[in-house]
């Protein structure tokens, strides 16, 4: 089975991320979690996405606080669906990263999750029923 492969700009999202990776570990569903910055090491997340390969990972959850340069930068390189998920930090609490990820030009598609906690676990939620849609899991 492929793994899900989870991305946040910074080290700190690792505890909000962390909802997901429960989730992953009780459904037998393996994931890796990388920490990347679109605006710090665009060079460096570039080259690491241009090399996944499609036959590893079924999907990417990219999670993005104060804007949504994270899951955008990361669909416009991949064919893998990528789902957005927006923190709830910042002067607007995430309202500025879901907006942003919601009008992402046409053909960069990224699939959005709500604000916070919820939203993480509904990513992981989505890409559980994205395997078992493609017999990858059994229900």
């Amino acid at each position: 089975m492929r793994k899900v492969l989870l991305l946040s700009g910074s080290k700190s999202d690792e505890i909000f991320v962390k909802s997901a990776i429960e989730l992953f570990s009780e459904w037998r569903i393996e994931c890796d979690y990388r920490v990347y910055s679109a605006h710090r090491e665009l060079k460096e997340l570039t080259k690491f996405i241009e090399n996944i390969s499609e036959k590893d990972y079924c999907a990417i959850i990219a999670v993005a606080g104060l804007s949504a340069a994270l899951p955008g930068v990361v669909a416009s390189l991949t064919n893998l669906p990528v789902i957005g998920v927006p923190r709830d930090v910042g002067p607007l609490n995430g309202l500025d990263a879901l907006f942003s990820m919601v009008q992402m030009p046409s053909g960069v598609p990224v699939a959005t999750m709500g604000i916070g906690a919820n939203g993480m676990k509904n990513a992981a939620y989505f890409v559980k029923r994205l395997l078992e849609t493609e017999g990858e899991l059994n229900g």
